[in-house]
C-alpha cells in the first residue's frame, strides 16, 4: 500500500497510435511537443532550430506544411533530425498527401476543412501508405459556420461535436492511428472541452492551452489548463503555445510533467524564496545552476535552502541538497544525509560537480537495465 495515496493520478484509458517511433497513448509516457517557427522552406534554418528542440527534450516537433515549396524542403528535414515530424496542414489536401510522401510522421489536419469526402479518403490512403498517424486539431478559434450558428459562440459541446465529426471522417475510411486536440485560449473552455471529450471517446488527446501568451502568463495559464487535466488522468501527449523560444515551451511542459510527478526528465530543484536568514544569495545561485545544468537529462533532485529553518527538511527529501550556514560556510546533503560542508566561493561549481556525478551514475544504471 502507498504512503502517499495522495500523489495518485489515474490515468484516461486510451488506445495507443504511434508519431513514428514514438508511442502516444495507452501506458506510454506522455509526450512533449513544440513546434518551429522558421521559414519550413529555409531548410537549414529549420533543421537548426529542431535540433536545439531535440536537445532540450523534446519527444515531437511540428513543422508548417503552407505551400508545395514547404513539402518539397520538409523531405530534407526530416532526413536531417531524430524526433518524429508532425506536418501542419491547412484547407490543402495535396500538402498532406505531399508531406506523407516527404516522410511525415504524422499529419495535422481537420478533415472536415481538406474538401470533399474523395479528398479525405486520398488523405488516408496516404497515411495508410506511408505509416502516418494524424492529429485532428479542433480551434475554439476556427470552429465551423455551422457550429457557431447552432451554439451562438465557441464552447465547449460546439468543439466536442466538431471533434466527432471529423473523427467520424476518418472512422469511415478504416482509419483509427490518430490523436484529438480540442484548443482554446479560454483555460476554462478548453479544460470543459477536452473532459467532454475524454467522456466519450477513447483516442488519445493532446493537450494545449492555444495562444496562451508570452513566457510568464503562457506558462501560468498552460500549467493550470494542462495541469488540471493531467491531475484528472486526462491528456497523452502536450504542447504549451508560448510567444516564446520553442525551447521554453518544451522546458515548461517538462516542469508540468515534473510537478505531477508523470516525467522526470532532468534536475528538479526545490528553493527558497529567499529572506534575511538566507546564508548565501540563493537567488542568483538558483540562476547559475539552472544554467549550469541544463543539459542535464537525468531524474537528478536538488534542493537548494538559503538558512536552516527548512533547509534540512528538504534536503532530506532530494538526491543532493544545500542549506545556507554562517560564515560563508555552508551544508551540503547527499541522499539526504549531511555529508559535509562547502565554502560561498566554490558553491556553485562544487554542487554542478555533485549533481553531474549522481546524473552520470543513473545514467549507468538505466544503461545496464
Amino acid at each position: 500500500m502507498s504512503l502517499r495515496p495522495y500523489r495518485e493520478i489515474q490515468r484516461r484509458k486510451s488506445r495507443q497510435i504511434h508519431v513514428g517511433s514514438v508511442p502516444v497513448g495507452g501506458d506510454a509516457p506522455i509526450s512533449v511537443q513544440t513546434m518551429t517557427n522558421t521559414l519550413t522552406t529555409d531548410v537549414q534554418a529549420t533543421i537548426d532550430q529542431i535540433r536545439r528542440a531535440e536537445e532540450a527534450g523534446a519527444d515531437i516537433v511540428r513543422v508548417s506544411c503552407p505551400d508545395e515549396d514547404s513539402t518539397r524542403a520538409l523531405k530534407d528535414i526530416v532526413r536531417a533530425v531524430k524526433v518524429p515530424i508532425v506536418a501542419d496542414i491547412h484547407f490543402h489536401y495535396r500538402r498532406a498527401i505531399e508531406a506523407a510522401e516527404a516522410g511525415a510522421a504524422c499529419l495535422r489536419i481537420n478533415p472536415g476543412n481538406i474538401g470533399s469526402e474523395e479528398r479525405v479518403r486520398e488523405v488516408v490512403k496516404a497515411a495508410k501508405d506511408h505509416g502516418c498517424s494524424m492529429r485532428i486539431g479542433v480551434n475554439a478559434g476556427s470552429l465551423e459556420k455551422h457550429l457557431l450558428e447552432k451554439y451562438g459562440e465557441p464552447c465547449p459541446e460546439a468543439l466536442v461535436e466538431s471533434a466527432q465529426h471529423h473523427m467520424r471522417l476518418l472512422e469511415d475510411n478504416d482509419f483509427f492511428e490518430f490523436k484529438i486536440a480540442v484548443k482554446a485560449s479560454d483555460v476554462f473552455l478548453a479544460t470543459a472541452a477536452y473532459r467532454g471529450l475524454a467522456a466519450v471517446c477513447d483516442y488519445p488527446l493532446h493537450l494545449g492551452i492555444t495562444e496562451a501568451g508570452g513566457l510568464i502568463g503562457g506558462t501560468v495559464k498552460s500549467a493550470m489548463g494542462i495541469g488540471s487535466l493531467l491531475w484528472s488522468g486526462i491528456g497523452d501527449t502536450l504542447r504549451v503555445s508560448l510567444s516564446a523560444d520553442v525551447t521554453e515551451e518544451i522546458r515548461v511542459g517538462y516542469e508540468i510533467l515534473k510537478a505531477l510527478g508523470l516525467r522526470t526528465r532532468g534536475v528538479k530543484i526545490v528553493s527558497c524564496p529567499s529572506c534575511a536568514r538566507q546564508g548565501f544569495d540563493v537567488i542568483k545561485a538558483v540562476e547559475a545552476l539552472e544554467v549550469r545544468l541544463a543539459h542535464i537529462s537525468a531524474p537528478v533532485t536538488l534542493s537548494i535552502l538559503g538558512c536552516v529553518v527548512n533547509g534540512p527538511g528538504e534536503a532530506r527529501e532530494t538526491d543532493i541538497g544545500l542549506t545556507g550556514g554562517g560564515n560563508d560556510s555552508h551544508k551540503v546533503f547527499i541522499a539526504g544525509t549531511p555529508n559535509h560542508n562547502i565554502d560561498t566561493p566554490e558553491m556553485i561549481d562544487h554542487i554542478v560537480e555533485l549533481v553531474e556525478k549522481k546524473a552520470a551514475e543513473l545514467d549507468a544504471a538505466k544503461a545496464k537495465s
